[in-house]
């Protein structure tokens, strides 16, 4: 298709569009860039721009947004209002999403991401049936290459270097488990334990669908000093490497733009395919440029702006769009930046609201009216011409002054008039305080930092608080850290940005070492690391500490680390006794070391002081149902239901408690109801397989793993029993394949290799099932069902006295199991030892008739205790 030719009216309005932008050689270089197909050697796949504050670098990166989208690419940008990767990912979607390009699976996986981050207290810890005492091959290999920092593990840093390695292997299990018997969908897990593992594939996916609809895909991370820390080493695996299945489609262009070069230890191997843009001052010829193309042209002016700005873009900008016409102070020496940048800007109002607004760290037309007070009539009008300064970044819910213009505004203020100042901060404090306490009306006290709109304004009013210089302020904020902190990292560094920010705003040194402190320990060991400096520097009351105990034993369950964390909830139960989420905290680590009994002990306590709290009954009812205490695990599952009827897990872990009861109709009911709160959920569909195999629906069964399987690839558990399944039906080779892939997937999953040697055994591999038999009981001794399996191994290749070593060994295990009881006696009866097999025969009828009333069911057991007992005979 050929392109149409501009008209002269297009052109025109280009030209008027852009005026004189100065940095002509670097907007030449990406237009050039863009006629290059990807192939072409000399094409650039990444661009960075960089250089100190004011040069004009967020003013080149939108030109250059502005060229690309004139060649039909579709763009997005991001800058420091994202705080991790996922938060860069969801602006990367929204901006795609304004171009008519929706990602809607991202989108999804980004919704759930929120959720699953703030579900630490408020959703059930759910677990799974077993939790092997030994790390698997995955965790060890976890530890040795990823838990210096817990690479799968976030969180840990330095904490790392204080735990023994097999501990922190066990620990990196133990939270795979813990997560996944709160989450259930393995998905879920990772997306809280490294979600940019999961979204990136879906991301690369989507940008790649949107790639064969444009030309090109250009994305614009701006403020990159920021934004750097947590997205370059992304970047560089996204661009580089095929880490997440696959990399950027080839007509994607990258532009980064921040105050550093670029990371030569990271990036230098690939300066063929990297454009560096170094800014500096606008050079004169520039300058005067960008002043002549505003009209000013005055060599008397035009010089007074070049001697005062130095070639700033920023300065230059902000200078010349006033346009001025006689410089009236010329060379007069104490002129402050700030009155140089609004010198020619005549109106006291205008003025006065200029610096106003410096004051808060950014503006919507609320926070404005609240900053300048002007009559109402007159609101609008100014702050549309607040916006329209180009020292005023627009992001269209918000505004933000450029740092270099508001820096030189807030030191004029507060050393001209130190009570005005203190005043004014006060003011907006207040303000900012009272839209807090309307959003807080409704949530609970544990719901505050998760909720944005309330974090926002509580950020704001901290920040206020600080500069105003109340002696109050600085303690308070570092009691709302804690809090904070049990939010996540990402809202704690954000808190402790805030301090910085606001001791560097206010000269405060004490206010600024408190914040970059807390940044370094949040950066160094994540929240676990930051909590315990500030217990060491703190004079927290008792409750406080017991609290902030409590968050740090959150963080270190979270690491996986539940001894650790145990031990800190001890602390903080010993401070405050009344404390119940401690006492819930401290089962939900209790239930990733297997100890159930003592969990539930736990949870008994944290009901009696905080009672109808939905997670801690319903994680109750769970331990019930894994130590089976099926009565227990109904009457508190009912309650979490009755409290609350939307919660999946408590349906779920409902059915597979009737299950084992014997309540089939009823069992399917509940996992019917987990699956329609949420139909993405393979523990509910791997749990109601079970319910159709009971039934005899092997079609149903298959139908519900291979869903389950669909949604989880990795999930070794649904492997296993999609390979049982199969086994059942005589599909061994199929069934094969799929213990395969489950212990691949874990290579200490003890039910895969006794199931797996099952398998080989039909098919005739004898030697082969018994290693793997014997792997089974080498990674659980006790494992009764494996004893029995390798007993009947055993006892077809005549091996009568190893086959009933282990008959006897599985009987002691469980002495009250028919079906070990009718293994031993045929083996006492190839042994000719017929009475005692006829004892153990009318044991297993015993067993049997008093257990269940089901005829129907138990033929099958029956039918082969008449076959051994007439061989006894």
């Amino acid at each position: 298709m050929v392109r149409a030719r501009p008209s002269m009216r297009e052109l025109i309005t280009g030209r008027t569009r852009r005026g004189f932008v100065g940095r002509g050689a670097e907007r030449a270089a990406f237009r050039e860039n863009l006629e290059l197909p990807p192939e072409d050697e000399r094409h650039r796949f990444l661009f960075h721009v960089h250089g100190n504050a004011g040069v004009g670098k967020s003013f080149l990166v939108r030109e250059l947004e502005q060229l690309a989208r004139e060649r039909g690419a579709l763009t997005a940008y991001v800058d420091e209002s994202a705080g991790s990767v996922p938060e860069a990912m969801a602006a990367i979607s929204d901006r795609f999403a304004r171009q008519g390009h929706r990602f809607k699976e991202l989108d999804r996986l980004l919704a759930t991401h929120r959720e699953r981050r703030h579900e630490a207290e408020s959703t059930v810890v759910e677990t799974v049936d077993t939790l092997e005492p030994q790390p698997s091959a995955a965790g060890m290999t976890a530890a040795r290459a990823g838990l210096v920092g817990l690479g799968l593990v976030p969180g840990v840093g330095a904490l790392a270097g204080a735990i023994d390695p097999a501990q922190l292997a066990q620990g990196a299990d133990r939270l795979r488990a813990g997560l996944s018997a709160r989450f259930r969908n393995q998905e879920d897990v990772q997306l809280v334990l490294s979600p940019e593992r999961v979204l990136t594939p879906v991301l690369l996916t989507e940008l790649a669908d949107a790639a064969d609809a444009a030309p090109w895909l250009v994305l614009f991370f701006d403020t990159y000093e920021r934004t750097g820390p947590f997205l370059d080493g992304w970047l560089h695996d996204v661009m580089t490497t095929d880490r997440y299945g696959g990399s950027l489609p080839a007509n994607t262009v990258v532009v980064t733009a921040g105050q550093r070069a670029f990371d030569t230890a990271r990036w230098g191997g690939f300066a063929d395919f990297v454009t560096d843009l170094p800014l500096g001052p606008f050079t004169e010829a520039e300058a005067r440029g960008l002043l002549a193309d505003k009209g000013v042209v005055a060599e008397p002016v035009v010089e007074e702006v070049l001697r005062l700005t130095g070639g700033l873009p920023v300065l230059v900008s902000t200078l010349a769009e006033a346009r001025p016409a006689d410089p009236d102070d010329i060379g007069d020496p104490s002129a402050t930046a700030v009155e140089r940048f609004l010198k020619w800007e005549q109106d006291p109002v205008r003025r006065g609201a200029a610096l106003a607004c410096a004051l808060p760290r950014r503006l919507d037309a609320d926070v404005f009216r609240a900053a300048v007070g002007c009559p109402e009539e007159e609101a609008d009008a100014l702050f549309g011409w607040l916006r329209s300064l180009p020292f005023v970044s627009d992001r269209g819910d918000r505004v933000q002054y450029h740092d270099v213009v508001r820096a030189p505004m807030l030191r004029l203020q507060r050393r001209h008039s130190p009570r005005g100042w203190a005043e004014r901060h006060a003011g907006l404090a207040e303000t900012f305080g009272g839209w807090r306490a309307e959003v807080e009306v409704g949530l609970n006290e544990d719901e505050l930092w998760a909720d944005e709109a309330w974090r926002e304004l509580r950020l704001a009013e901290s920040y206020h608080l600080l500069c105003a210089g109340a002696r109050a302020a600085l303690p308070v904020v570092l009691r709302d850290f804690v809090d904070a902190c049990d939010s996540g990292d990402v809202t704690a560094r954000r808190l402790a940005q805030v301090l910085t920010e606001a001791g560097d705003d206010a000269d405060a040194e004490a206010v600024r070492k408190w914040g970059r402190d807390l940044l370094a320990a949040l950066s160094e060991g994540g929240v676990a690391a930051a909590v315990g400096w500030l217990l060491d520097r703190t004079g927290f009351d008792e409750r406080r500490q017991a609290l902030a105990r409590k968050v740090r034993g959150s963080a270190l369950r979270d690491s996986g680390a539940y001894e650790e964390a145990v031990a800190e909830y001890d602390r903080a139960v010993a401070l405050d006794p009344e404390l119940a989420r401690a006492y819930r905290g401290r089962a939900f680590s209790r239930g990733g070391l297997g100890d159930y009994e003592e969990g539930i002990a736990d949870l008994d306590r944290a009901d009696a002081l905080a009672p109808d709290h939905a997670a801690t009954v319903t994680v109750r009812g769970e331990y019930h149902r894994i130590l089976g205490h099926d009565n227990e695990a109904i009457r508190d599952l009912d309650r979490a239901i009755e409290l609350d009827p939307a919660h999946h897990f408590a349906w779920a872990s409902r059915g597979a408690t009737r299950l084992r009861l014997g309540q089939v109709d009823e069992a399917l009911a509940d996992l019917n109801r987990a699956l329609e709160l949420k139909p993405e959920y393979p523990w509910a569909l791997g749990r109601r397989a079970r319910v159709w195999r009971a039934l005899g629906d092997r079609v149903r069964q298959l139908a519900d793993l291979d869903h389950g399987l669909r949604l989880q690839p990795d999930w070794g558990w649904g492997f296993c029993e999609r390979g049982d399944a199969l086994r059942s039906a005589g599909r061994h080779e199929e069934a094969l394949a799929d213990y395969d892939r489950a212990v691949e997937i874990d290579d200490a999953y003890t039910s895969a290799y006794a199931s797996r040697g099952l398998s080989r055994s039909s098919l005739g591999r004898h030697e082969e099932a018994l290693a793997d038999l014997d792997r089974a009981l080498e990674l659980d001794p006790a494992y009764a069902w494996a004893l029995r399996k390798r007993s009947e191994i055993h006892l077809q290749q005549h091996d009568y006295e190893r086959a009933l070593a282990d008959a006897d060994r599985a009987e002691r295990i469980r002495p009250d199991d028919a079906e070990i009881l009718v293994c031993r006696a045929r083996v006492l009866i190839c042994l000719e030892r017929f009475a005692e097999a006829r004892a153990d025969l009318d044991r297993a009828v015993e067993l049997v008739r008093s257990t269940s009333s089901d005829e129907a069911g138990l033929a099958p057991l029956l039918d082969r205790i008449d076959a051994a007992q007439r061989d006894a005979r």
